[in-house]
């Protein structure tokens, strides 16, 4: 079953146009995370699904039924936000109560509800607590328990570990995902963190300036990207570009090679100069600068010894470079 539709939904303010033609489908169980920068219409996209924004056109569907004119409370999902939402004078218990009661639930069913979203979030022993004794991560579990006492049709979460330090953010990654696993559920989630992204999705759909640029699994989009804009989004380091030939390589307008897939080599097609070195511990990046003035991120498995000032030669294996033509799309080396 469908989780969700969008068929050609538009969303304007004013005269700004911020989502554009936007066609996606959600499958029952499917967690998709909607990814890009800044300003590229992936919360407004969230908030027009939610209802908490009208769609300028289009249609929006949840679970087979045509809910554009139907208000949030109504449309059977649960959202999580970054800000956590939670109310100060409530214990956590009924924080996370809250929505059902307010749906007029039995409080047998509140109750039942609470406890079984408490005991997955592993929040029993702070349910007498109010939120200001809790820490950033212990309030996300909460509003996060807030969304699941609901049984949603579909859970909406608005970057919601942006206000977390990384180690709160790695942990709460893994407990949503597993989460996930356990309730089988519908998730859309929106992030900037293509980190994020890759490690939550089943699939991720790229945006850029209100319009979808690609849709797959996270393996799909690393190794196929469809343009420039995908491959340089996802990947950490990003991808290295060169807008010019290389001795091996059919002459191209845009030739992509990702950090991991750079080695030093006696022999290499390119030549440089190190001028930085990020030692890991498990990784070393290496910044290069190469003699045709361009900076290339190499990241090598282990501990490196090079320093900073070497002169080094970069080799790459030419089946794994990427090409891109004028327009900026992914075309086959052949093509290219």
């Amino acid at each position: 079953m469908t989780a969700l539709s969008l068929e050609n939904v538009n969303k304007s303010f004013g005269p700004v146009h911020v989502l554009k033609d936007i066609d996606l489908t959600v499958e029952e169980g499917e967690f998709v995370v909607f990814v890009g920068p800044s300003g590229c219409g992936k919360s407004t996209l969230l908030r027009v699904i939610a209802g908490l924004e009208d769609a300028t056109s289009g249609t929006v569907r949840i679970g087979g039924d045509v809910v554009n004119s139907v208000p949030p409370a109504k449309r059977g999902i649960a959202m999580v936000f970054q800000s956590y939402a939670l109310y100060p004078h409530l214990t956590v218990k009924d924080n996370m109560g809250l929505g059902l009661r307010q749906e007029g639930a039995d409080k047998s069913v509140v109750e039942a509800q609470v406890a079984k979203s408490s005991a997955m979030l592993d929040l029993d022993s702070y349910l007498t607590r109010r939120p200001a004794e809790l820490s950033g991560g212990q309030r996300q579990r909460v509003a996060i328990g807030r969304a699941i006492v609901r049984d949603p049709k579909l859970f909406l979460f608005d970057e919601p570990l942006s206000n977390l330090d990384a180690a709160l953010r790695m942990n709460t990654r893994v407990e949503i995902a597993n989460l996930h696993r356990t309730l089988s559920a519908s998730m859309i989630y929106v992030t900037h963190d293509q980190i994020e992204a890759m490690t939550l999705a089943d699939k991720i759909v790229v945006l850029r300036d209100g319009r979808v640029e690609q849709v797959g699994s996270p393996m799909e989009l690393y190794n196929n990207p469809a343009n420039r804009f995908v491959a340089s989004f996802l990947g950490s380091p990003a991808m290295n570009f060169l807008d010019r030939s290389v001795p091996g390589l059919a002459p191209g307008r845009t030739i992509g090679i990702r950090p991991e897939y750079l080695s030093l080599s006696e022999d290499g097609q390119i030549a440089g100069t190190v001028t930085h070195v990020e030692r890991l511990g498990g990784d070393t990046n290496l910044l290069v600068r190469t003699d045709q003035d361009e900076t290339l991120t190499v990241r090598l498995f282990g501990q490196d010894p090079t320093e900073v000032g070497a002169q080094v030669r970069l080799g790459f294996d030419p089946a794994r470079a990427f090409h891109f033509n004028a327009a900026q799309e992914r075309v086959t080396a052949d093509a290219a």
